[in-house]
């Protein structure tokens, strides 16, 4: 449980920041977030270990990208109307972009804000303009390795006010999500809930 206080006493502002950016509402509640998150996701993502012991890589591992390589991509030559699709089929938020003509190089990233910003508030033709139009270019994206640590990916997250993280280990390995760092945190902070229990209770000797 002492690992759990310490974070949040020394990243607690952070995670409310990234909690309220993932929820998007105005009111915060740690009931009702963890009550959200469980229901969403009712089994245990990653086996208790602690905050300061978890990285990225645990993260992707407990989404299935680790072993699969599930990468979800498209070209900068795709259309941004084709990328949705690929989101939407996917249940994605963002994906990574690699250059037409060369797909093991990073290109950038590109999401559903830039869809909503460049496409649908100006209007523009979501069939008719490219991916390399409306993305994060790769000079200006933020990425993690599978080494970093959650604490840390999301005190880069908060700071730089995104919501996608491409994972960079020489190659592209995987996308972590806000999401992905706020569920599994709150998990941990679950899973010591439940182990002091047992110890309350003399289940522990």
């Amino acid at each position: 449980m002492q690992g759990i206080k310490k974070a949040l006493r020394l990243h607690g502002r952070q995670l409310r920041h990234a909690v309220l950016q993932h929820v998007n509402k105005g009111i915060f509640s740690w009931a009702t977030l963890i009550s959200r998150i469980q229901s969403e996701s009712p089994t245990v993502i990653i086996p208790h270990m602690g905050l300061e012991n978890i990285t990225v890589s645990e993260i992707l591992k407990a989404k299935g990208e680790a072993e699969a390589g599930a990468v979800y991509w498209c070209s900068t030559s795709h259309f941004v109307h084709e990328a949705v699709q690929h989101m939407t089929a996917h249940n994605v938020g963002a994906l990574v972009v690699l250059k037409s003509g060369d797909m093991n190089q990073l290109a950038g990233i590109v999401s559903e804000r830039d869809f909503a910003r460049k496409i649908l508030l100006p209007g523009r033709p979501s069939k008719e303009t490219r991916v390399e139009d409306i993305m994060t270019e790769e000079d200006k994206l933020i990425t993690v390795s599978s080494h970093t640590n959650i604490l840390r990916a999301m005190e880069v997250m908060t700071d730089k006010h995104i919501r996608h993280v491409p994972v960079f280990d020489e190659k592209v390995v995987g996308m972590i999500s806000i999401g992905d760092v706020v569920r599994a945190i709150v998990d941990q902070q679950h899973q010591e809930v439940k182990q002091l229990k047992k110890y309350i209770r003399g289940e522990y000797y």
